[in-house]
């Protein structure tokens, strides 16, 4: 690629304006309004006033323009008083190379000359030893006037080289640099550029394509106005002219490509600032990418948060649904006509305990019970739950990757996963299909990255479903995993089913990617870390014993803000045989321990309670009574007590919400172990 012009003009000419980008406002400044020293073979302008300047000339003092007179077609016609003094003999009569630059300005710039009156800056060149500017204006009659004023300063001499030298010099600088470059015409038409600034076009296309184009054509729609509105104030009707517009817009038909797009006046046409703009156009991709990240990722966990918050509160509501349900039905058994509604209760507490246990998915806070599980034993079980969810009109295709490496999962919620990706691809084909569910060993070298997510190197076990439906629209691509976004007609979906997927791969330390094709299909990709050792051994528990007989002996201290929760818990316990001692709070826990110093078998202690909280309460009483067994309830997860009371021995954890049975079975273990130990 080589630096893009219009036209072929003469190669001093075409330098030129390159210095100008690299001298800047400065030079510019500094040109327009420096006022040249008199030649000693200028003659004074005693008798005669000086010709009038185009608009927006310098002053010049008492040294008059010379003025040369073209035809329509740029022809030479006279050269007025003082030309061959001060130019050469060659000018006077029209001939040489500074009337040659001039016809070829007035070719090069007839369309922008095309009114009575209007006036175009030409490029500095250096003649005869001196630097020189020149205005073309059109004349009513329909020829031009070439303005000259002799020039100096860097623009004409550069440390004894002509400017020409001195733009040469800077060259491959301006071509390789790395910030896109362009000078922009009065009607916003590319006229050359650099090029980085082709990196900027959407595909790819050369220097042909892009010269001559309109600057807004080639921004995102949304971006367009604003880039016109820019160019227009930087040569605005009343004749002023903006120092300077900066705005960010967005290039190509994709927008994914975002430049800060700062225009100036082009230093060269200091004399006419309307006449052509510079467009630098800085790559922010990157920091757009991470601004966006950055806004994402606080909306998540603002609303993580939020969730969270409501998932613990409503906890323990449903634990005390579902307690006093088991403490009702003890009263009323299957014959009851009481018996049926209780029932119902339970199970609609039940399903709303389902819907927080998604909350809690979703803020990565739910209680996880991880093992190292081989995934083909899994999927081998689930299929048959997912043949009869997905209906008779869809196929379902189990296929399973050969070695099968070993991960570390809750196998329970990563059903829970599989299960919302089978009926979301299920809903998306309602005239029927196909869905393939297949497994396969890959191994990362290069990070893999789709949107905000990267996969960095490494072996993975990838999981990936795929169905034949509608696809999604790229849209609505980007928001999938939002929560409470959904696309279904109100009551038909919660819009918590992918972003709960999505907690809870993460939570595994995977990764989720989707690829959608609208009428093709869907592809859900699950990307689980590899797991390097044995699979654990689902050992039989003794809990069929243990359910057959709940009862037990013992004091228990229960620790509860929650009323609710805490009567019920005592009634429940107390119904077992056990002797239970009531606290609202840890400060009333060490006032109690303090004073009476009972003698105890097991504390049962809520994690989350203002002042003296659960983890704090159990590291206090440890020191006092190291070998007093202690079972943490909580509705958030068991991983972020653990790192807080990691040296607690002979602690267990019991989610909320739970019943009367978990309960009992919770307490009966717990001192069993604690008596086996002793």
């Amino acid at each position: 690629m080589h630096w893009a012009r219009a036209a072929a003009v003469d190669p001093v000419a075409t330098a030129l304006p390159l210095a100008g980008l690299l001298l800047g406002g400065v030079g510019g400044w500094w040109l327009a309004r420096r006022s040249p020293p008199v030649s000693a073979k200028t003659p004074a302008p005693t008798k005669k006033p000086a010709p009038p300047a185009p608009d927006g000339a310098p002053s010049e003092g008492d040294v008059p323009p010379l003025i040369i007179t073209l035809d329509a077609e740029g022809g030479f016609r006279s050269a007025g008083p003082g030309v061959a003094e001060r130019l050469d003999a060659e000018a006077a009569v029209g001939k040489g190379k500074a009337i040659a630059r001039l016809r070829l300005a007035a070719l090069k710039h007839a369309e922008a000359l095309s009114g009575d009156g209007a006036t175009v800056a030409v490029d500095p060149f250096a003649h005869s030893g001196a630097g020189w500017r020149a205005w073309l204006v059109r004349r009513a009659d329909g020829g031009l006037d070439a303005h000259l004023v002799e020039q100096a300063g860097p623009s004409a001499m550069a440390g004894g080289k002509t400017a020409a030298d001195a733009t040469s010099a800077v060259w491959p600088f301006l071509i390789d640099a790395p910030i896109g470059m362009a000078r922009i015409d009065r009607r916003g038409r590319i006229h050359e550029h650099n090029r980085f600034f082709l990196g900027f076009l959407e595909d790819g296309e050369g220097t042909e394509a892009t010269v001559g184009r309109a600057l807004a054509d080639l921004v995102s729609g949304d971006h367009r106005a604003g880039v016109v509105d820019a160019i227009a104030q930087m040569r605005r009707d009343d004749g002023s002219a903006s120092d300077e517009e900066t705005l960010e817009v967005a290039f190509g038909g994709d927008g994914q490509t975002f430049a800060s797009l700062i225009l100036r006046p082009d230093p060269q046409h200091g004399i006419d600032p309307k006449a052509f703009v510079v467009a630098y156009a800085i790559d922010v991709t990157e920091r757009r990418l991470l601004e966006t990240q950055f806004a994402q990722s606080q909306k998540m966990q603002a609303v993580g948060q939020l969730a969270g918050g409501v998932a613990h509160d409503f906890n323990n509501l449903l634990t005390a649904m579902t307690g006093f349900c088991d403490l009702l039905l003890q009263r009323h058994g299957p014959g009851d006509q009481s018996f049926a509604d209780v029932m119902q209760i339970k199970q609609n507490t039940n399903r709303a305990a389902n819907l927080v246990r998604q909350l809690l998915a979703f803020s990565r806070q739910q209680t996880l019970i991880p093992r190292v599980v081989d995934l083909t034993e899994v999927l081998a079980d689930l299929s048959h739950l997912l043949r009869r969810l997905i209906g008779e009109n869809v196929s379902f295709e189990l296929i399973h990757g050969r070695d099968l490496r070993p991960v570390k999962v809750d196998p329970g919620q990563l059903e829970q996963v599989l299960i919302n990706l089978v009926v979301n691809a299920r809903d998306a084909m309602p005239s029927g299909g196909t869905i393939t569910l297949h497994t396969g060993n890959t191994t990362t070298v290069k990070p893999l990255r789709q949107g905000d997510e990267v996969v960095p190197p490494g072996s993975y076990v990838l999981i990936e479903v795929v169905d034949t439906g509608s696809g999604i629209p790229p849209a609505l691509l980007a928001r999938i995993f939002e929560p409470f976004f959904t696309t279904k007609e109100v009551g038909q979906g919660t819009g918590l089913g992918l972003s709960t997927a999505f907690g809870i791969i993460k939570q595994f330390g995977g990764f989720v990617f989707v690829d959608s094709t609208a009428g093709v299909g869907t592809t859900f990709s699950i990307y689980l870390p590899a797991w390097d050792g044995p699979v654990d051994v689902v050992e039989v528990s003794g809990d069929a014993g243990i359910d057959q007989d709940l009862t037990g002996s013992g004091t228990v201290l229960l620790v509860e803000d929650e009323d609710p929760v805490r009567l019920f818990a005592a009634r429940a316990l107390r119904s077992k045989g056990y002797t239970v001692i009531e606290a609202r709070s840890g400060e009333a826990v060490l006032e109690l321990l303090d004073r009476e110093a009972p003698v105890l078998d097991l504390m049962v202690t809520d994690v989350v309670m203002p002042g003296i909280d659960g983890p704090a309460l159990v590291k206090i009483v440890s020191e006092t009574r190291p070998d007093l067994p202690v079972v943490c309830i909580s509705g958030y997860s068991e991983d972020a007590l653990r790192q807080r009371i990691a040296d607690t021995k002979g602690m267990a954890f019991l989610p909320k919400p739970f019943s009367l049975k978990q309960l009992a079975q919770a307490v009966k273990q717990a001192i069993a172990r604690s008596r086996t130990t002793s």
